[in-house]
């Protein structure tokens, strides 16, 4: 069986033969350990791009600026908007395929533009286990290469690949877009994507690092990582969630406890592509006051 160096190795090599590459780029691990390795095959002629919409947090559009600028790779922003899409706004059990389709779309078109033979994308081959992944199918029809994928680089090698790289992300929880935290069967709108976005950015000041914000038309679902699940049982929390998350315009908030899962709304518990399951370790979660109002 090859090393992890061996198959690092091999995928340089196979970028290196290309006239120029594309990365799809979240600034999640996955994309990150491409874009590092076709920018040590390629140099300049390798690209890092992220697609901006509104299923993507603010926060993440930043990680991805802060990670091309530690590979060192040209990073180019793009926008476009999947509430244009009919077929992803009902959110049926494709929603991932519509969306993945359209931002690998971007992904050719702007490649194009620019003049770049290949798109590549962050699927490694833990991703491909053949449960419910309607987001690969839209890769394989337009055709992107899958660097990780075709080497046999699983998730555990990547984290290992991005650790030799030193980037910041390599034990970075993995982020599926903002619409997996809507249940599938109810309507994406942009005002429900904005106030997850808003009510996980809450969640994250206050100390919790594995987690999501589900949106039930209207009722806040919090799942936390199971270590951190007694933290959020604390009175003061449960306080400071019902009133700002309320603020946002949450009719009901609830705790979930059977804590974070991946897909919890989605069919076959799936939706959330490459997820990562890895139960984060949190210190100190109580260090700062909750910002409730007196």
């Amino acid at each position: 069986m090859a090393t992890i160096e061996e198959k690092a190795r091999a995928v340089r090599e196979d970028l290196a033969d290309r006239e120029g590459v594309l990365v799809a780029f979240s600034g999640g691990v996955d994309s990150s350990v491409v874009a590092a390795l076709a920018h040590d095959a390629l140099g300049d002629d390798a690209v890092a791009c992220t697609a901006k919409s509104e299923t993507l947090p603010e926060a993440e559009l930043d990680d991805s600026r802060r990670v091309a600028d530690e590979i060192g790779v040209r990073h180019e922003v793009v926008e476009f908007s999947e509430l244009d899409d009919t077929d992803f706004v009902v959110n049926d059990d494709d929603r991932c395929y519509h969306c993945r389709t359209m931002r690998l779309g971007k992904m050719f078109e702007t490649a194009e533009e620019l003049g770049i033979p290949v798109v590549c994308d962050g699927t490694n081959a833990s991703d491909a286990d053949g449960g419910h992944r309607p987001g690969l199918r839209a890769v394989e029809e337009l055709d992107a290469y899958s660097p990780l994928l075709a080497h046999d680089i699983d998730k555990e090698e990547v984290r290992e690949l991005a650790d030799a790289y030193d980037l910041s992300v390599a034990d970075k929880p993995s982020m599926a877009c903002l619409s997996s935290r809507i249940p599938t069967g109810l309507e994406v709108t942009e005002s429900k994507l904005s106030r997850v976005e808003r009510a996980e950015a809450l969640v994250r000041q206050w100390g919790f690092s594995q987690f999501r914000v589900r949106d039930h038309d209207g009722l806040a679902r919090i799942e936390v990582g199971s270590d951190e699940l007694d933290a959020a049982l604390n009175p003061d929390f449960a306080a400071a969630a019902r009133e700002r998350l309320t603020e946002l315009g949450f009719d009901h908030v609830t705790l979930d406890l059977h804590g974070y899962r991946t897909g919890s709304v989605s069919p076959e518990g799936d939706d959330e592509q490459a997820e990562e399951t890895d139960e984060p370790v949190v210190e100190n979660v109580f260090d700062s006051e909750y910002p409730t109002a007196e």
